[in-house]
């Protein structure tokens, strides 16, 4: 094996592990608090497109309802986040799901593209949306492109969004 197939074979390891590690002890944190809150779930990690995605799911009746909304997952993310970068002393990117909370988060944002199409294809030019995570601005910017228009971030911080636009 050649030296530079070797040092891009050596990162590509170092990558998945880094993102092992940062999976692991985030489930280790949301384990925690989920022993704090006496509230049951299961935690399956796994990594996609070089983010950590957390899961977290009850079967049955459960109590984990509780933290399924999409605001508490988005600030549990957000602590979780804190937590892995305090641990590993690198940003985290990664994701959280309670409850299938993101799946139900996707298809709010699908409703909300429908939308904006309806505006464009009712003669609008363009069509914001609220601002969002830079995660589901993403998701927009997948489901813009699958309908074959085009998107784009606008805006800083908080007041980021995507707007869309005839392709």
């Amino acid at each position: 094996m050649s030296d530079v197939t070797q040092a891009t074979s050596d990162e590509a390891l170092e990558t998945s592990s880094s993102f092992d590690d940062e999976g692991d002890v985030a489930a280790d944190y949301i384990e925690e608090l989920l022993d704090i809150c006496d509230l049951d779930g299961d935690i399956d990690i796994s990594v996609t497109d070089n983010r950590a995605y957390i899961s977290v799911n009850a079967s049955g009746e459960s109590n984990l309802r509780l933290l399924s909304h999409p605001d508490t997952v988005s600030a549990l993310q957000e602590l979780t986040r804190l937590a892995v970068q305090t641990k590993t002393g690198d940003f985290s990117r990664l994701i959280l799901d309670v409850g299938g909370s993101r799946e139900q988060r996707q298809r709010e944002l699908e409703v909300i593209v429908n939308e904006a199409i309806a505006t464009i294809e009712a003669g609008s030019d363009s069509a914001a949306l609220e601002p969002m995570s830079s995660y589901e601005r993403k998701l927009v910017h997948d489901i813009v492109a699958a309908r074959g228009l085009h998107s784009e971030s606008e805006g800083e911080g908080r007041d980021r969004h995507t707007v869309i636009r005839r392709a």
